[in-house]
């Protein structure tokens, strides 16, 4: 029995020594230097996406700190509110306000550079006014398109570009708003014709 009971304790002992460290900062195993990251998706099925831990940069997020707006960047804690009022949501689940401030504290700072997506905001300030924290999503991905740029991952012209496709959709939303009340009738015509040049314009530069 005696015999028994220490070959037990010498096999749990066996059995702790090839468990898997633990890494500290994500609580998985560390052995091959990976974690999975959640993307912050607002579904009922959240993906997963599997990353080196060598591959991030965990003072990205320090990074977005010290920029004016980014400063309560660490004070996220993912509850969604920014994407539940976010309008651009609304037309493209790819686009999630949450998912890009988690990406960004867990040190993903190729992914969210390199991103299209970081062009995609409305710099409505929807996302601050209802944020709890007061983290100031707005001015963050105004930093985040600074550094793109400043890193040469997308051209300077990009921000001319963007300031004048929102001030087109304004003008357009502006007209159309007010046809509406002044009952006039909006030229199908003449949208398309202006919705063309203005596309014609980006897929020349």
């Amino acid at each position: 029995m005696a015999k028994s009971k220490s070959n037990n304790q010498e096999e749990k002992k066996q059995q702790k020594a090839a468990a898997p460290v633990k890494n500290p900062t994500t609580g998985t195993g560390d052995s091959a230097q990976k974690a999975k990251i959640s993307n912050g998706a607002t579904s009922e099925k959240q993906d997963t996406k599997e990353v080196s831990l060598n591959q991030l940069d965990l003072r990205f997020r320090d990074e977005i700190a010290g920029h004016p707006g980014g400063e309560n960047i660490r004070r996220c804690f993912a509850c969604g509110t920014c994407a539940a009022g976010c309008p651009v949501t609304e037309v493209d689940s790819e686009y999630n306000c949450r998912r890009i401030i988690r990406q960004i504290l867990f040190g993903m700072r190729e992914e969210v550079l390199s991103s299209p997506l970081i062009w995609m905001c409305l710099v409505c300030y929807r996302c601050y006014v209802r944020c709890p924290q007061k983290v100031n999503f707005t001015d963050i991905m105004r930093v985040l398109r600074y550094l793109a740029v400043k890193e040469k991952r997308f051209s300077p012209e990009t921000f001319e570009w963007i300031n004048d496709l929102d001030r087109f959709s304004q003008v357009m939303r502006h007209d159309m708003v007010k046809g509406f009340f002044d009952k006039k009738k909006v030229s199908l015509e003449e949208l398309q014709s202006r919705i063309e040049k203005v596309i014609k314009e980006a897929m020349t530069q």
